[in-house]
């Protein structure tokens, strides 16, 4: 389920050592000579098989496929530029600008009659996603090792941001990064720490550490409880060792991840930086199983987070067992939130209607809208960004400026509390609905 997720992340790095999309543009409009060679050396050639292959910078791209015969480019459903040959060859190229920004796209040919290749996840950054002119850079520090006591010799890798803007002498805001190494990379495929230095900078969010923290591994810790469960549900569901401590950690619905944050990270975190205590200050972010557990963390330990970003939230039965003893799946959270006490966080949902369906925990999509729905109804301080895409982050990265802005509106560094309440144009809404697509219906 997360192959999806790393395919993305990889998916562009052999065109950023490459050619730019100015570079391939600029070339492409003079038809130069130099063109074929700059396109083989870019573009990954199983990629410009399936129709795949693009790049883009804000909202400039550039495409190019391999075919016999003249592709047709569509994007979001309308037609496109015409794509040009090059002369003596199979390939064929177009360059394209795509508006709005800070949105998901959508793009694929139309070859001999026939749809063909393209990508439901095509991101479109805005401004706010690169860094702006005047704009000071933060600090990322060198990779930090901690072994746990809660998850009883988990080895954890972190890494602290602190943007230019921080004072030792007046406590900073926080938020945490499930997943953490996704985003640390400053000219990734989830560019976010610009979009961090540039909002800093214009004072739309608070002065803010960043802890980025991946999953942990349990392999050196053969003998304890917690490796003898990760192994046993590995050897279950045929998931390495790795993937299934993340989603130990992740997709367990319960205090103990949170409690290992608060506890052993957030604790080490403080003693070199001045952070502040209020859960008003402080925000949870990640994506996949990621966003299950950032939800879980506020859910179950409001007074130490107040907002969450959830990017293609695993809210599904990944964990659940038969055990009424033992903890709740994920599935279980719609019915949760409107059970149980109201919590005091605001949350940012995102999804999309293609993602995730696996027989054996369920429907990604029908699980955020159960969230979406079951938020509204009793009354959460909840933005829901429901798209088209799959199970991938491009959506969720290309809107993070917007995120952070709404997470954050309001803010008032005086304050260490505030009551959260739902927007009046989202409490004037009608609740989601569903509509079948993939299928004949009456």
């Amino acid at each position: 389920m997360f192959l999806a997720i790393s395919m993305f992340l990889a998916s562009n790095c052999w065109a950023a050592e490459k050619y730019s999309v100015q570079q391939l543009t600029e070339m492409g409009n003079l038809h130069s000579p130099a063109l074929q060679q700059a396109i083989t050396s870019t573009f990954d050639p199983k990629q410009m098989k399936e129709g795949t292959a693009w790049i883009g910078a804000g909202p400039e791209f550039f495409f190019a496929i391999q075919a016999t015969s003249r592709p047709l480019l569509v994007i979001d459903e309308s037609p496109g530029p015409d794509m040009w040959r090059i002369s003596g060859s199979n390939l064929w190229y177009a360059n394209a600008h795509i508006e709005p920004t800070g949105r998901l796209h959508s793009f694929h040919y139309m070859l001999e009659g026939a749809c063909f290749g393209g990508s439901l996840d095509l991101p479109v950054y805005g401004p706010l996603s690169y860094l702006q002119p005047g704009v000071f850079s933060g600090t990322l520090s060198t990779k930090i090792t901690y072994t746990s006591k809660i998850y009883e010799g988990m080895k954890s890798e972190y890494w602290v941001y602190v943007p230019a803007q921080y004072d030792p002498k007046i406590p900073a805001a926080l938020m945490v990064f499930q997943d953490g190494s996704s985003y640390t990379n400053r000219n990734g495929d989830i560019p976010i720490l610009d979009a961090i230095d540039n909002l800093i900078a214009q004072k739309k969010i608070p002065v803010m550490i960043c802890v980025f923290i991946d999953p942990g591994d349990i392999s050196d810790s053969a003998g304890t409880p917690t490796y003898a469960f990760v192994k046993a549900y590995a050897d279950k569901w045929q998931r390495t060792l790795k993937d299934s401590m993340r989603s130990t950690l992740y997709d367990t619905v319960s205090d103990r991840y949170p409690r290992f944050l608060r506890d052993e990270i957030l604790a080490e975190v403080e003693s070199e930086y001045n952070i502040r205590k209020d859960a008003y200050s402080h925000a949870i972010t990640g994506l996949s199983s990621g966003g299950i557990c950032s939800f879980n963390a506020a859910w179950q330990m409001p007074n130490l987070f107040g907002r969450v970003i959830s990017w293609i939230g695993s809210f599904e039965s990944i964990q659940w067992k038969e055990d009424a003893k033992a903890s709740d799946g994920g599935q279980d959270y719609p019915t949760k939130i409107l059970r149980e006490p109201k919590r005091n966080i605001r949350v940012w949902l995102q999804d999309g209607s293609n993602d995730l369906e696996i027989e054996k925990y369920g429907s990604w999509p029908l699980a955020n809208l159960r969230m979406g729905n079951a938020l509204k109804m009793k009354g959460y301080d909840f933005h829901f960004s429901f798209g088209k895409g799959t199970h991938n982050p491009a959506h969720g990265a290309a809107e993070f400026p917007e995120e952070m802005v709404w997470l954050w509106r309001e803010y008032d560094a005086n304050k260490t509390e505030q009551t959260f309440t739902i927007e009046p144009s989202e409490a004037a809404k009608p609740v989601f609905r569903i509509q079948v697509v993939n299928r004949d219906s009456k």
